[in-house]
């Protein structure tokens, strides 16, 4: 699934616009039923499909986790949400999660895929404190220095970080520096929601063959994945498969698919939202 990539980050190392090979966010866009993918992206949606037939329905638990999770951190009060490897426009958006709950909640995405931030730009250019801005995750400084993100995020207060189903799409290397970074820049009683693919090994050959060569796959085991809140206090029901985390939240909207995959599923993704203690 993306996060990206995106849903996603858009992690594939070529960032030029290519119809011709499969795209992290729009392969995830055609998961969750939406229209912005092209026959290539198909293609491997269904790739994926076949070596992991509840894909569909973990991608789909993982949208209702994110909205969950911001409508809990918006009603702790936190009005600024940075969401790195956002990907393409899909609702429940950020935006439309946090402002159900706080109306001025403030929000940037953030993608190094053109078209994914093409797409976000031309529905939110309503200059209300909602922004779409291009960025690669693995230089979350250039990120954070953005003129554009300061338009809409102090980081001297709390902020809401999202790295939602995005960082599965990097090296393990990669992954921990991008999250270092970026935690170590929160102000204290901020937020981070996290969802990663959970896998003790290597992605199963056919995942990996459905997103093609030039896109990092890499699961990681719960406790590494746990380990990235280190320094904040993790919200009930702490680090649990995505489709849990979004059930046991009452009142969050839409509610979650039930069942959607267990902690030990192929396609198992586990989900946790920590605040940070100082």
């Amino acid at each position: 699934m993306t996060d990206q990539a995106d849903q996603g980050d858009g992690t594939a190392r070529a960032h030029t616009f290519d119809t011709s090979r499969p795209n992290v966010a729009r392969v995830y866009d055609y998961l969750l039923g939406g229209k912005d993918h092209f026959a290539a992206d198909r293609q491997a949606a269904q790739r994926l499909l076949a070596a992991l037939p509840n894909a569909a329905a973990v991608a789909r638990a993982n949208r209702m986790f994110l909205a969950a999770a911001v409508q809990h951190v918006a009603a702790q009060g936190i009005a600024q949400y940075l969401d790195i490897g956002a990907g393409l426009p899909t609702s429940p958006s950020v935006h439309e999660s946090a402002r159900a709950i706080l109306p001025g909640a403030r929000v940037a995405y953030v993608d190094n895929d053109p078209v994914a931030v093409s797409h976000a730009q031309a529905l939110l250019a309503t200059g209300d404190g909602v922004i779409a801005a291009r960025g690669d995750a693995r230089d979350p400084e250039a990120i954070l220095a953005d003129p554009a993100l300061a338009g809409v995020i102090d980081l001297t207060q709390p902020v809401c970080l999202l790295l939602v189903s995005m960082l599965h799409f990097f090296t393990a290397g990669e992954a921990d520096m991008i999250v270092g970074v970026l935690r170590q820049r929160l102000a204290p009683g901020s937020y981070l929601i996290i969802s990663q693919g959970n896998a003790s090994r290597p992605p199963r050959e056919g995942v990996q063959d459905a997103y093609g060569r030039d896109i990092t796959l890499t699961g990681r085991p719960a406790g590494e994945i746990a380990a990235y809140f280190d320094g904040f206090d993790l919200v009930p029901p702490g680090l649990v498969p995505v489709a849990e985390w979004a059930a046991a939240q009452p009142g969050a909207w839409p509610r979650p698919p039930q069942p959607a995959q267990s902690a030990s599923s192929p396609a198992g993704m586990l989900a946790g939202v920590g605040r940070k203690l100082s």
